[in-house]
């Protein structure tokens, strides 16, 4: 037998088969057959052999296959299609069909010659009718008569089906697939009800036709009649059944069919029952629908069922959640009664009406009123505000589309993007639009209260960020301008910007913190165990991630990355949009600059465009504008322009020296100057403006000790505007809110020169002794060029405060006098450093001024009423403030001020900030040059405000973020001020002496609040008040006695003996007092790295402006100094010295003063404990248990120390109070570390090695075992650590924590009771050595053996296994004691209590154990 060719066959093997074919002669299974060309005249017939000499180049080869018939066979069975023509013609059967077209088609001619003309001589001739319409009306197909209407039933016919059936009427026939009349008459006309209504209804209903199953797409001519019989014989039945047949049927289909198919049936039957359910509410519907014919009808009904349909799933959706929804009827069908246009017939494709697509000319549905939990869709207009969905807007505005919900007005975020791609640029801009005020209205937080999560969030992750970029590229100038207005909108907020302005004359107001988002950047995996030489920079990784992950991590870096700059250059030099682009423009570069010191380096670096800025918008001449506000900015002084100038000099003395030497900054800055605002050829409101920009931009480069010899040049011109202050403060002039700004603007420049003329004489004098060493050059102005303005200046300032009185001028004057307080404190400050300082006439000088202005001012009631509102506009103290901020997301921080004139705050009017930070300022300076004015100000710190609102201070945790930093920074101020007050008068004043435990918490609490930048601050309150003898006034009042008797009432009240070491607190106390000096020493030497961060600080805080580098703060990563900074030493020391990854110590000796390092910390500890346990509820107390746990880790006997030894007790007994232990939560992880369990671990690990079975070290280590923290802890005692039981002697009495924590409740770990348990039975845990952990492990053995509780095979399986092993023990004390447990009692000799017997049911049980593992012995025997 020949076998098929298998893929792995060569061509030998196919050509031997082939052979072996041919020789055996068999058939094959297929032939080349040539089929004849009816078109060349062949003969049909013949196989391949018979032509195969024939025209050998056109043969056709066509294979056939044996029992392959000629035709396909049919894939369904259809009915044939039959011709009613064909009949009539006359055909032989084997006629070729081209044949019989050539022979009858022969030419055209034969056609065109057979056309005769009709006569139409006797036709009439009419003229058309006059009609009332401009057009005669067009003649239709349909109009001819010769057409049937579609049926409504029965699918799609064409025109030629018409036609025919058309004919079949005329000869008085019945057109196919069509029910007759009278057959339809004798139907009975009912409600037209889904089959499945009898499931809800108490009676059977009959209904016409069924409603689910229609019978279209069914083969055969007839049907829908089988279709009517087979829901004729469906009803019979039912009628035919009872009603508790029909339920019980009911409840089994119910049970078998999918929910959702039955759900899909009750939503048709909801859809039927309103068209005619309730026929006396419709009449007119009802009758109207009778004289239709009835599949009209289902037709109809179908078509609404279809349109309901598609509306279910949302329905569904809100359903579960429903609480109430108002009664509103079911949406009808859509018909052509309901339709706002008349379909025709005779208009084309409307012969046949699909009501689904006939909907959307029907008018909106009112949108339902719904009370619901469920989150909806939010939609927005055109202004950005958020349209409720309740909602019936009217549609001329156009907000109603063809979404998702058509029947809701607005847009949702997903529609806009959508549209902002349109290919139609009046879309694309009406969508940017909209989506930037959506974004200033989000900034502004007017969506927090109703909207859930963040849209600015939102947005920027659906991409944003490249939409506004890619729009940005745009030829369409429209589009451009709003994709700038909308990019404004993100990056900057308007009153973020109000704020800073209107705090730029505070205190070190010029400086500010980089906008930069926290940094959250983790080590890479491919960094990790690379030294640090080979590991990437930050740059390079920069460089490596693509513009989507910097955007995600930072919108302003990830705009920097897109090319931003370049195109915001092009669009102002090229383009020269509109003003409001400029604008735009501007206050997104200064969004950008405020973002670091690299970013605003990248706007100067930008090639033509600091010079575009220049050139178009700070000209140095230009023409006046001849309309107020004119429609192009181009060739005018622009403020925005000149703020854009003073940000980036903000940014760096580098900056800053470019701007003023390399872009021609100072020539502006004379230009402005020189003239009074009114002489400007600007707008007036404008021109107060950019002369206020003026001065701000020349008070920061003054700030670097820059632009000074422009001071001496326009010294006129400063004189001319001091000498005009209270000319154009005039109460009706309505720009006076600009005129305030412009003289706290210049104010601020003159206090900024002042400090830097007092430097001139310092930095003249180190050049001449540095002798080429590198050292700042002296300014050009030198004191004698600012004592001339002190006077006229004082004279203001006098002016002002008596003005006061004065209602009409009162804020004014407010506004104004802080700026001169820093002026006068910047004067006598650099002026105590002069040569020429005079201390006699100083002092003099000091005491006019404290009796004729400082004391009126500071008792005046305008400043006393400011004062109460202290606590009130306290950012500290109102942490948990109800008012709703705006959005803030992390990639792009802000300021948080949208508002803020709405609320009480550091910033607004009413707010006592301002001015009592620059009275703290002027106070410091002169109690410095004249200690007897002190006492003139104890009024200030024993008032009620100041006392009640540093008792709020004192016991608030206010968070730290870019929000609230900012306000932050200025409060600190205060706060320090007022304690720099106090460290005056407290150890010459006694009422202020007896709140100097206040005093000293407050500095406290605000250490670890200090950001960055006020380094300088922290480093002086710790060299003199935190480590002060007269802040810490229980040392010397008794404070350890009451300590010791407090200790010793406790004691008598246990009734039972503990460690003498307790006993110790009180001398611990004094001895830490005594020790003060020395403790203080040691912290700053452990704080010694931050030095050149306190010198930077001291420079800017000094006013020593030569030496400052940049006006821009440090990054914002946190507080200057950690919440834990008490137990900063120990922490450092084992860092240093601490045990290895290995196990051991990493150094063998310790480094000479370790010991004295130790004991200093562990007093400043011990008395932080006992007298400002206030002070440190900042730290977790699991915190706390692990810096001290440094004191066992760092060494291998510095614990052993007999002084550390008694510090060391006393701690613990101070962290194992009651409601400590309640606080002690060990599942948090400690700061710094990844959890406390590896903590413990090395405690573990360390016991074993050095311990030599301390007891100090023993309670240690038993702290985390009891019963409350996690088993792992346990687990590693018991199985790795187990060899540690024998040397863990503690005691009872000793471990000072109830007993009960630890066996209560009973243990639920069954690998921890089986290592409990063979640790007793093998002798390892015994109450000689380890008396705790011996009743720890039987309270939970025996709890566990005798429990009732039911439990799984397996555990109940071990109770059976221990108890018979405890039953057959033979060490009887052991048994005794595992039987015969009864509870804990310290005061026993054994440390629990025993039964006398075993109870009752405990007997049974162990009987019932026993003995059933007695007769299962006896019978394996």
């Amino acid at each position: 037998m020949l076998r098929r060719p298998k893929p792995t066959d060569s061509e030998a093997d196919i050509l031997r088969e082939q052979q072996k074919f041919l020789t055996s002669g068999a058939s094959s299974a297929a032939n080349v057959v040539r089929r004849p060309d009816k078109r060349r005249g062949e003969a049909g017939g013949g196989g391949g052999e018979d032509h195969s000499g024939e025209n050998g180049g056109s043969q056709k080869d066509v294979v056939t296959i044996e029992d392959l018939p000629d035709q396909l066979p049919s894939l369904t069975p259809a009915p044939p299609k039959k011709s009613r023509f064909k009949a009539s013609r006359v055909t032989f059967e084997k006629e070729d069909a081209e044949e019989r077209l050539d022979r009858q088609d022969t030419h055209i001619s034969a056609v065109l010659s057979r056309i005769v003309e009709r006569d139409t001589s006797s036709s009439p001739i009419s003229l058309p009718a006059f009609t009332g319409m401009a057009f005669p009306k067009v003649m239709h197909r349909s109009a001819t008569g010769s057409q049937v209407p579609l049926p409504s039933a029965g699918g799609k016919k064409s025109i030629f089906a018409r036609q025919i059936a058309a004919q079949r009427l005329k000869e008085g026939k019945t057109p196919l697939h069509r029910v007759p009349e009278a057959a339809r008459k004798h139907e009975p006309r009912e409600q037209n009800l889904p089959p499945e209504i009898s499931m809800d209804t108490d009676q059977p209903t009959t209904v016409s036709s069924p409603c689910l199953v229609s019978g279209r797409g069914l083969a055969g001519p007839d049907s829908s009649g089988d279709i009517m019989r087979i829901h004729r014989d469906n009803q019979a039945k039912i009628q035919a059944m009872s009603q508790s047949e029909i339920q019980e049927e009911r409840n089994k289909l119910l049970s078998q069919l999918d929910p959702r198919l039955v759900e899909f049936v009750k939503s048709c039957k909801g859809q039927s029952i309103p068209s005619s359910a309730s026929p006396s509410k419709h009449p007119e519907d009802k009758s109207s629908k009778e004289s239709f014919p009835l599949q009209n009808r289902s037709t109809e009904s179908d078509s609404s069922s279809a349109a309901v349909l598609s509306q279910k799933p949302q329905e569904v959706e809100m359903e579960g959640v429903e609480e109430e929804e108002e009664e509103m009827s079911p949406p009808t069908a859509v018909t052509e009664r309901n339709l706002p246009v008349k379909p025709q017939r005779e208009w084309v494709h409307m012969d046949k009406q699909e009501p689904e697509k006939l909907e959307w000319m029907r008018d909106l549905p009112a949108p339902r009123r719904k009370i619901t939990k469920q989150a909806m869709q939010a939609r927005f207009d055109f202004n950005g505000t958020l349209i409720p969905p309740t909602e019936d807007l009217p549609t001329h505005l156009g907000l109603h589309h063809h979404g998702e919900e058509p029947e809701r007005a607005g847009y949702s975020l997903q529609e806009l993007f959508l549209l902002s791609r349109s290919q139609i640029f009046q879309q694309r801009t009406l969508a940017l639009n909209t989506l930037a005020n959506i974004l200033s209205k989000a900034r502004a937080g007017e969506y927090m209260p109703v909207l859930k999560g963040s849209v600015m969030s939102t947005l920027l992750d659906a991409g944003l960020l490249f939409l506004l970029r890619f729009a940005l590229d745009e030829s369409v100038e429209g589009v451009m301008s709003v994709a700038v207005h909308a990019l404004k909108a993100l990056l900057v907020c308007a009153e973020d910007e109000e704020c800073l302005d209107s705090t730029f004359s505070w205190f070190r107001g010029l400086s500010s913190f980089p906008l930069l988002p926290s940094a959250q950047e983790e080590e890479e995996e491919e960094d990790l165990g690379l030294d640090e030489s080979m590991k990437e920079t930050a740059k390079e990784k920069e460089e490596r991630k693509s513009d989507h992950d910097v955007a995600r991590q930072d919108v302003v870096k990830g705009l920097l990355k897109m090319k931003l700059l370049p195109r915001l250059r092009y669009i102002l030099e090229v383009v020269r949009p509109s003003p409001r682009v400029v604008h735009d423009v501007m206050e997104v570069l200064t969004r950008i600059a405020r973002h670091s010191s690299s970013s605003a380096t990248q706007v100067l670096d930008c090639p033509r465009l600091m010079e575009t800025v220049m050139s178009e918008f700070l000209p140095t001449s230009w023409t006046g504008p001849s309309l107020p506000f004119p429609q192009f900015v181009y060739g005018l002084p622009l403020a925005r322009a000149m703020k854009l100038l003073r940000v980036l000099a903000t940014s760096g003395r580098h900056a800053c020296a470019r701007l003023l030497n390399s872009l021609g900054v100072r020539e502006r800055l004379s230009c402005l100057m020189s003239a009074e605002p009114s002489q400007l050829l600007l707008e007036p409101s404008e021109a107060l403006r950019i002369t206020t920009e003026a001065y701000r931009l020349w008070a920061v480069a003054a700030g670097y000790g820059q632009a000074c010899k422009l001071y001496i040049d326009l010294y006129p011109a400063l004189v001319t505007a001091l000498q005009s202050v209270h000319r154009v403060l005039a109460p009706s002039d309505p720009l006076l809110p600009l005129q305030l700004q412009r003289v706290l603007a210049l104010l601020t420049l003159l206090t900024q020169v002042t400090h830097t003329a007092g430097c001139h004489q310092e930095l003249q004098a180190g050049m001449v002794s540095s002798q080429g060493d590198e050292c700042p050059p002296p300014p050009p102005v030198s004191w004698g060029h600012v004592t001339g303005l002190q006077a006229s200046l004082l004279g203001h300032f006098k002016g002002f405060v008596k003005s006061l009185d004065n209602p009409v001028q009162k804020n004014s004057s407010l506004t104004l006098i802080p700026a001169y307080l820093l002026y006068l404190e910047a004067y006598y400050h650099q002026l105590s450093r002069q040569n020429c300082f005079k201390p006699v006439e100083t002092l003099q000088e000091l005491e006019l001024l404290t009796s004729e202005v400082l004391l009126p001012l500071l008792s005046h009631t305008v400043v006393q009423d400011l004062i109460n509102n202290l606590k009130s506009s306290s950012v500290v103290c109102n942490v948990q403030s109800s008012h709703l901020g705006p959005e803030s997301i992390p990639s792009l921080p802000n300021l948080a001020c949208p508002g803020w004139r709405d609320r009480l705050g550091l910033v607004v009017p009413s707010s006592p900030f301002p001015l009592l930070t620059g009275l703290g300022l002027l106070l410091e300076t002169i109690t410095g040059i004249h200690k007897g004015l002190s006492c003139k100000f104890t009024g200030l710190l024993l008032s009620e405000p100041v006392i009640g609102y540093l008792r709020s201070c004192s016991q608030a945790t206010p968070t730290l973020s870019h929000n609230r930093a900012w306000l932050l920074r200025h409060e600190h101020h205060l706060l320090y001020l007022l304690l720099r007050l106090a460290h005056r008068l407290v150890p010459i004043e006694r009422e202020v002496a007896k709140h100097a435990s206040l005093y000293h918490q407050v500095a406290l609490v605000l250490l670890p609040w200090l950001l960055p930048g006020s380094e300088y601050l922290a480093h002086e309150l710790l060299s003199t008040i935190i480590f002060s003898k007269d802040f810490i006034s229980e040392g010397h009042s008794g404070g350890p006695e009451a300590v010791e008797l407090g200790e010793l009432k406790l004691h008598e009240e246990k009734h039972h003996h503990t460690s003498p070491s307790l006993q110790t607190v009180g001398a611990l106390l004094r001895e830490a007092c005594v020790q003060l000096p020395s403790i203080r020493g040691c912290f700053l030497t452990h704080l010694a790295h931050l030095e050149s961060f306190v010198l930077v600080s001291r420079d800017t805080l000094l006013g020593r402006n030569p030496w400052i580098n940049s006006h821009l703060l440090p990054e914002l990563t946190g507080p200057t100094m950690p919440s834990d900074w008490p137990y900063l030493p120990l922490v450092s020391l084992y860092e240093r010295t601490g045990v290895s990854d290995g196990g051991g110590l990493a150094v063998e000796e310790l480094p000479q003063g370790t010991l004295g390092t130790v004991i200093h910390c562990l007093q400043w500890l011990l008395l932080l404990e006992v007298w400002r346990e206030e002070a440190l509820k900042v730290i977790l107390p699991v915190a706390k248990l692990a810096r001290l746990s440094c004191v066992f880790l760092c060494s291998g006997d510095l614990f052993l120390e007999k002084p550390v030894q008694k510090l060391a007790w006393g701690l613990f007994r101070l962290l194992t109070r009651q409601s400590r232990l309640d606080s002690l939560d060990l599942n948090v992880p400690p700061p710094g570390l990844a959890s406390f369990q590896d903590l413990y671990s090395a405690l573990l690990a360390q016991y074993e090695a050095v311990s030599f079975g301390d007891r100090l070290f023993g309670c240690w280590v038993l702290v985390p075992l009891q019963r409350r923290y996690s088993a792992t802890m346990r687990l590693a005692v018991f199985g790795e650590h187990v060899g540690m039981l024998r040397s863990l002697g503690v005691t009872l009495e000793q471990l000072s924590i109830p007993i009960e924590r630890f066996t209560s409740p009973p243990e639920d770990s069954l690998p921890l009771l089986r290592l409990y348990f063979r640790s007793l039975v093998t002798g390892t845990l015994r109450p000689c050595w380890c008396p705790v952990l011996y009743v720890v492990a039987l309270s939970h053995v025996n709890s566990f053996i005798f429990s009732q509780d039911a439990a799984a095979q397996e555990v109940e399986a071990a109770r059976h296994s221990m108890l018979r092993k405890i039953y057959y023990l033979t060490d009887e004390v052991l048994k005794k004691h595992l039987l015969l447990f009864r509870l804990p009692q310290p005061r026993s000799d054994v440390g629990f209590d025993m039964y006398d017997h075993l109870p009752l049911i405990r007997a049974k049980r162990l009987e019932s154990i026993v003995g059933l593992q007695d007769s299962s012995d006896d019978k394996g025997d």
